[in-house]
């Protein structure tokens, strides 16, 4: 008869209890109980959190799962629809109405924390916008102007530095215009190899990921590591998308949900490759994210293309637990 010491080459430890800091796979027999026991990973999953105060997509987010702004959008239920200036704040738990910003917006980059983020660019018919505003945690101000007025653009980094990467301008595939933010102005700085737009953007203004988006042509998986002043190709995405979210840093992201195509695929980035995890419940396009979060504990709000969603996910990565192990 097969034992486990045959199989794994050692004996199932026995000890009276629990071991204090059991290691992920670790099999024990536990006197006290008389159960045999192993420290396990369960699954990472969205969670529905509590709904945004205003539907609306195109919009741009900040901040962390726990302390999250977003702003701007296009909403298609006022008359006649158009872009908004509102902002709402999240505290782990619901959604509360901030100050507005001083210009409405849409398909602008969002980056930063819930207390200190900047607002990039973005739409407001007719024109695209130059200008920048920067949150403080209680009130918007004009910031100084982008040098390349875009839309569905995406921005990684602070409010004291920054990237704002590709976007929409009238050339139909978009531009590989990128600039940077020092905290006080915004420079031109060296293009990407590829012009796009509705992609993602994540990181800092030093460490930057560009994400997938629309190329033109056809949509593109591919995703382009920025250095602070040069672009390299990194791991492509599984699926090609645009209009859709981001959270992390360059080296542990994570993409979520899209417009096109229509889908509530989550993928998550280890510096390398992509891996597909738990879909969210909710599909939408132009959805915001809390780009600030870590890729363990992200959060997805609003959005939806043509319907409009108030839902709010909350991702949670695999939780460790001691299990015990029963026959049937």
């Amino acid at each position: 008869m097969a034992t486990y010491k045959g199989i794994k080459g050692f004996t199932i430890q026995t000890i009276a209890g629990d071991p204090p800091a059991p290691k992920l796979g670790q099999v024990w027999y536990n006197t006290t109980s008389n159960k045999l026991k192993g420290y396990v990973s369960g699954a990472a999953a969205w969670a529905a959190g509590n709904n945004v105060l205003t539907g609306r997509n195109e919009v741009a987010g900040a901040g962390t799962q726990t302390a999250a702004l977003f702003f701007g959008g296009y909403n298609t239920a006022i008359t006649p629809p158009g872009a908004t200036a509102l902002s709402e704040t999240y505290d782990g738990t619901s959604w509360s109405e901030g100050n507005n910003m001083n210009q409405t917006r849409y398909g602008a980059a969002g980056c930063g924390i819930s207390t200190a983020a900047l607002s990039i660019s973005g739409y407001q018919p007719p024109p695209r916008l130059l200008n920048a505003e920067a949150y403080d945690g209680t009130c918007w101000a004009e910031g100084n102007d982008v040098n390349v007025a875009r839309s569905n653009t995406a921005g990684a980094g602070t409010t004291t530095s920054a990237v704002l990467m590709g976007g929409s301008i009238p050339s139909p595939g978009g531009t590989d215009a990128t600039e940077s933010w020092n905290g006080t102005s915004w420079s031109v700085n060296t293009a990407a190899p590829t012009t796009r737009q509705n992609m993602a953007g994540l990181g800092t203004g030093t460490a930057a990921l560009q994400i997938s988006g629309y190329n033109g042509p056809s949509l593109t998986t591919s995703v382009l590591l920025w250095n602070g002043s040069a672009w390299t190709e990194t791991g492509d995405v599984l699926t090609a998308r645009r209009g859709m979210a981001a959270s992390g840093i360059s080296t542990l992201g994570m993409i979520f949900n899209a417009y096109q195509p229509a889908v509530t695929y989550t993928e998550q980035f280890d510096g390398t490759s992509w891996t597909e995890v738990a879909d969210m419940a909710v599909q939408r396009g132009f959805l915001g994210g809390a780009t600030a979060s870590p890729n363990t504990s992200s959060l997805g709000f609003a959005g939806g293309n043509p319907t409009l969603s108030l839902a709010t996910e909350e991702w949670a990565d695999p939780s460790l637990a001691i299990k015990t192990f029963t026959s049937s």
